[in-house]
């Protein structure tokens, strides 16, 4: 405390002997005076550090009224310096101070936006991550990310008044043959939707991965009419070329991840030709297996692996010999031992597929396990039964009894929804049973299956 109020003290004191200076009419003393209460008051905050531009102008008027007999041109020629050489003092050290914090909020933006970037999940979060990174600078109030989603240019992440446009989609003001990919355009209609007062000056830095893909733009827009500076251009380059990094990063994962999707997909549909005559059960199977992951409160990581263990859940059919496989009638005792082969002939398939998660290969696998343990192929029981074989066993069911097969005609959804119920505890999982049922008794969900 003390240590906090010494300068402050002592400026006092600089101040109390240019007054006595300047009533002794000793300008030697003064000056000195003057020049310490320089030092003493530049690194403070507030008007305080300019209070010597105004106490020696002051003490010197004092001198002048006290000592006019005195008073000689060089004296005047004297003073005019001191108090240039005084105000070339405090402001160069001003200039140095707002550079130190400058350089301070930098680091500090450049440390804590890195963390938040290492943490991110997403490209959402990547986006918001480098918007509050860039933010932290304190380069502008107001500013905005934008980028192309769905073919329209929209703000994903914002701050001060580009907040109330968030996920809104930015169109022409005007009906011309302007390409809505031209950047320059999205800016100049973000821009526009500020009030005048608050976009003086702006500035739009593009953010590109490391193969100089555009990802999008960072826009900043503040009052007044000062331009922004070079250093500050410079070190926002370079925070948005960090962000684009991690955004090209993610941008190739979910490239690859939609690749890797399409492929699953084809595969299953190709399966499906084989067996399924009537076709659309993989589809099918995928859709409802989804919505009751997400009523079941699944993550995105978890539908992901439920989607793609319903599009392979019978690859292992492959292996099945069309006698046995479209026999039309029931399958004998040691029929069905080959068909129950399909679930281990699958999983020891996708063994070799190393970027599927273990929740899928443990779909394709244990989808024929029950409840009471009396399925196939390990006798799995309750809760042993991993959650998205659990989820896809009901599904597989209800699709299979709501649909027309060589063997059966089509159940009625109250039909099987009976079934369901009634295999609950002992074929599924008794809980997985009632959100099921809960959520095809909600308006208009069964139009899904009978499309």
């Amino acid at each position: 405390m003390f240590a906090q109020a010494l300068p402050l003290l002592t400026a006092l004191l600089a101040v109390g002997v240019m007054g006595y200076a300047a009533a002794e009419g000793n300008q030697a003393l003064m000056a000195a005076s003057a020049v310490l209460l320089a030092a003493l008051t530049t690194a403070l905050s507030g008007l305080v550090r300019w209070i010597d531009l105004i106490a020696y102008p002051v003490a010197f008027l004092g001198f002048m009224a006290l000592f006019p007999q005195q008073l000689q041109l060089e004296d005047l020629l004297t003073a005019a310096l001191i108090l240039m050489g005084l105000f070339l003092i405090i402001y160069r050290e001003q200039l140095n101070i707002s550079e130190l914090h400058w350089q301070q909020r930098t680091v500090g933006a450049l440390r804590s936006g890195s963390e938040r970037l290492a943490q991110a999940q997403t490209a959402e979060q990547v986006i918001e991550a480098g918007t509050e990174m860039i933010h932290e600078l304190g380069l502008a109030p107001n500013l905005a990310y934008l980028a192309y989603r769905g073919g329209s240019p929209q703000i994903l992440a914002a701050r001060g008044a580009f907040e109330p446009f968030l996920r809104q989609p930015i169109f022409p003001s005007h009906n011309d043959s302007r390409s809505v990919q031209a950047d320059h355009w999205v800016v100049e209609e973000a821009l526009v939707r500020l009030p005048r007062e608050q976009r003086g000056r702006y500035l739009a830095v593009p953010v590109s991965n490391r193969d100089t893909q555009h990802l999008g733009t960072i826009v900043l827009a503040r009052p007044g009419a000062a331009d922004f500076q070079s250093d500050n251009l410079g070190v926002l380059e370079s925070f948005t070329r960090l962000m684009g990094a991690q955004l090209g990063q993610f941008a190739a994962i979910d490239e690859l991840r939609e690749a890797q999707d399409l492929s699953l997909k084809a595969l299953g549909g190709t399966l499906e030709q084989r067996d399924d005559e009537t076709g659309g059960h993989t589809g099918r199977v995928v859709e409802l297996s989804l919505q009751l992951g997400r009523a079941l409160g699944f993550s995105e990581a978890r539908l992901t692996s439920l989607r793609w263990g319903a599009y392979l859940h019978d690859l292992g059919k492959i292996a099945i010999p069309d006698s046995i496989l479209h026999k039309p009638g029931m399958l004998t005792p040691a029929e069905r031992k080959v068909m129950e082969t399909h679930t281990r002939v699958g999983y020891d398939l996708l063994q070799n597929l190393h970027f599927l998660p273990t929740e899928t290969l443990d779909l394709v696998r244990y989808h024929h396990e029950k409840w009471d343990g009396s399925g196939y192929p390990a006798g799995l029981r309750g809760t042993e039964i991993p959650e998205t074989a659990r989820v896809f066993s009901i599904v597989d069911v209800y699709d299979a009894l709501t649909s027309e097969r060589p063997y059966k005609d089509a159940w009625s959804q109250q039909q099987a929804l009976s079934e369901i119920r009634k295999q609950a505890g002992q074929h599924f999982d008794p809980h997985y049973v009632d959100v099921f049922v809960r959520m095809l008794q909600e308006e208009g969900a069964g139009s899904l299956l009978e499309q």
